[in-house]
């Protein structure tokens, strides 16, 4: 019976977590026992914070549009109830841009939702 030979397959699957590593400090970017780990936990982390970047997003722009509103007398709540029983097809992150970019056109907007 031939011996079958598997350097190959071992070599390959550890350098393709270490590649996944490479920028890793010290040891964790070197050494294949340190570096697993340290690439699960990294891939995990990855996948969480993809979703997370998401919220932190929408919470970003809900506050600059409530700082926006801060200087009338409406707040965040009551102006997106409005903003969308006028039928204005604006979402959160370009009313965010309209408050930055252009406050007065972002104080119109206002003006017409509250008529």
């Amino acid at each position: 019976m031939s011996r079958v030979k598997r350097g190959n397959v071992a070599r390959n699957r550890r350098k393709k977590i270490l590649k996944l590593a490479k920028g890793f400090r010290a040891s964790l970017s070197v050494l294949y026992r340190q570096a697993k780990p340290a690439v699960f936990r990294a891939l995990s982390y990855q996948y969480r914070d993809r979703r997370r970047r998401k919220r932190d997003f929408r919470k970003l722009w809900i506050a600059r549009i409530n700082g926006a509103l801060s200087t009338t007398t409406l707040n965040y709540s009551r102006f997106v109830s409005l903003v969308s029983k006028k039928d204005i097809r604006l979402n959160r992150k370009m009313l965010s841009e309209l408050s930055i970019e252009s406050p007065e056109t972002f104080d119109e907007l206002v003006r017409f939702v509250q008529s």
